[in-house]
C-alpha cells in the first residue's frame, strides 16, 4: 500500500500564498474529475492540501486560478495553476517522475493510453461529476438519456450504455493485452480514470436505475471495476456511497 501525507482541509477563503503545502487542489467532494487527481497525488505520494469548492457559489480563489472555465479541479503548484483533469494528470506524472509512472514512456504506447482516455465517451458521464446536467440531455447515448427517460425508452438507453461498455472492454483487450484482469500493484492513468468513474456504479444504480450488474455488464469490465473497489487507495478516495446517492437524486431529478 502506498503511503501519502494526511490531507488537511482548509476553509474556502484560504489565501493560497499562506498555505503550508506546495500543492493545493481546489475540488468538490463528489466530482470524478477531482477524484482522479486526488488518486494520482496519493499514488505518487505527493503531500497536498485541498480546498473544498462550492460550485453554486464560486469562490474568489477558484475564479482567480481558473478565470476562463471557472471549473474544478484546479491544481495549484507553487502558486501556478494547472486546469483540466487530464492535463493535471500528465503534469503530475511528468513533474513527479518517481514510481509509479502513470503514462508509458514509449510514445506509441503513450498515444494508445491517451486515446483510451477518451473512455470519456463511454465512462466520463457515467457518474455524477462537476458538469452541468442540462446541456447534455440531448445526447443519444450515456447516462443522461437514462436519467431523463422511463420504461422502454430507459431500457433502450441502458442497452446503449452497455454496448458502449462492451466496445470499451474490447478496445482494452485489443490495445492492452494483459490489462484484464486488474493488476492491483500497478495503477496507471487508464486505471485512474476508469476507477474514479465506474466504481460509483452502485450509487447510480440506487439513485437512478440499474445499469451495471453481473447480468448486464460485460463480464471482464465488471470484474475489473469491482477489483478496483478493493484497492486501498481507491477505496479511500471514492466519495461516501450514501452521500453520493443523495447528491445524485438532488442533482439529476431537481435539475430536470
Amino acid at each position: 500500500m502506498h503511503q501519502y501525507q494526511l490531507i488537511f482541509h482548509r476553509d474556502r477563503s484560504l489565501e493560497i500564498e499562506g498555505k503550508q503545502s506546495e500543492v493545493v487542489l481546489i475540488r468538490t467532494w463528489a466530482s470524478s474529475y477531482c477524484k482522479r487527481v486526488e488518486l494520482a497525488l496519493k499514488l505518487k505520494g505527493i503531500p497536498y492540501e485541498y480546498v473544498q469548492e462550492d460550485l453554486a457559489n464560486k469562490s474568489e480563489l477558484l475564479l482567480h486560478h481558473n478565470p476562463v472555465h471557472k471549473k474544478v479541479p484546479v491544481l495549484v503548484h507553487k502558486g501556478k495553476a494547472i486546469v483540466e483533469s487530464l492535463v493535471i494528470l500528465e503534469y503530475i506524472d511528468e513533474h513527479w517522475n518517481n514510481s509509479p509512472i502513470l503514462l508509458p514512456i514509449d510514445p506509441y504506447q503513450r498515444s494508445k493510453v491517451s486515446r483510451k482516455s477518451l473512455c470519456q465517451i463511454a465512462l466520463e458521464n457515467f457518474v455524477v461529476g462537476s458538469r452541468n446536467v442540462v446541456p447534455l440531455i440531448n445526447t443519444k447515448e450515456g447516462t443522461l438519456s437514462i436519467i431523463v427517460s422511463k420504461g422502454e425508452a430507459q431500457e433502450k438507453a441502458i442497452e446503449d450504455m452497455i454496448e458502449l461498455l462492451r466496445v470499451f472492454e474490447n478496445g482494452i483487450k485489443n490495445d492492452f493485452p494483459g490489462k484484464l484482469p486488474f493488476d492491483d500493484q500497478n495503477l496507471e492513468l487508464l486505471d485512474i480514470i476508469v476507477s474514479t468513474n465506474a466504481c460509483n456504479y452502485q450509487a447510480f444504480n440506487e439513485a437512478v436505475a440499474v445499469v451495471m450488474s453481473p447480468e448486464k455488464t460485460p463480464t471482464e469490465f465488471f470484474l475489473w471495476v469491482n477489483a478496483f473497489k478493493g484497492h486501498p487507495l481507491i477505496k479511500d478516495t471514492l466519495p461516501p456511497h450514501d452521500k453520493l446517492v443523495a447528491k445524485m437524486k438532488r442533482k439529476f431529478f431537481q435539475s430536470l
